[in-house]
């Protein structure tokens, strides 16, 4: 355990040294968000209608945007295969990854949501629930995109090919997450919806760091 703090605080160092990767994803978020009224009209009701599908789909493609250097640097310099060799398991390694990748990506996406569903009109029954959703949601999100990130490390045009990795995995994410806020918005429960999304969560959270170890130690071979 102490290594494995001792390795999540360098990466959090590495982040702040790197500010830029967090600050690319959360001016991505807010920019595309902020497209979608010059595309569809200032309407509040139809609006507040998507905004719920605008957050989701937007915090999804922001959170792949520093997915390329989650396992990148360190596989260009070395440092990976001194990482595995310190004695902490491959998929203790991805899942230090994954919570370096939430803390530093995950959590601001999920703080700038809610000025951002404000923009969008959303509903004051239904922000709750969508920041709600959003917590789970974006760390599936992180433990999806470290499976990405192992399993494209090393390969040509991994860049390319990381998101038609990860997006078709992220789909469940989308419709119950969007599925619980609008079911708010519209005086429904959206018990079973968040639900669904934390037992996806409880699933990933064991089955990502394995699969994402898997990766990582062929790669290094």
């Amino acid at each position: 355990m102490k290594l494995f703090l001792a390795l999540l605080r360098r990466e959090l160092a590495l982040a702040l040294r790197h500010g830029s990767d967090t600050l690319a994803a959360l001016l991505f978020f807010v920019l595309a968000a902020a497209l979608f009224p010059l595309a569809i009209g200032p309407a509040p009701g139809t609006l507040g209608r998507l905004a719920p599908g605008i957050v989701y789909v937007c915090a999804l493609l922001a959170a792949i945007l520093p997915l390329d250097r989650l396992f990148g640097a360190d596989f260009d310099d070395g440092t990976l295969d001194q990482l595995l060799l310190s004695g902490l398991p491959a998929p203790a390694l991805a899942l230090l990854k994954a919570a370096a990748h939430w803390l530093t990506t995950g959590a601001p996406l999920l703080l700038a949501a809610a000025p951002v569903a404000v923009m969008l009109r959303i509903g004051p029954a239904a922000l709750p629930v969508l920041l709600l959703g959003l917590l789970p949601a974006t760390l599936l999100l992180s433990l999806l995109g470290t499976v990405g990130a192992a399993v494209v490390l090393g390969a040509r045009r991994g860049g390319v090919l990381l998101p038609l990795l990860v997006l078709p995995l992220a789909t469940p994410v989308l419709i119950f997450g969007v599925a619980g806020t609008d079911a708010a918005a519209f005086g429904q429960s959206p018990r079973p919806h968040l639900l669904f999304l934390a037992a996806l969560f409880a699933a990933a959270l064991p089955l990502c760091p394995l699969a994402a170890g898997a990766a990582l130690r062929s790669a290094a071979e």
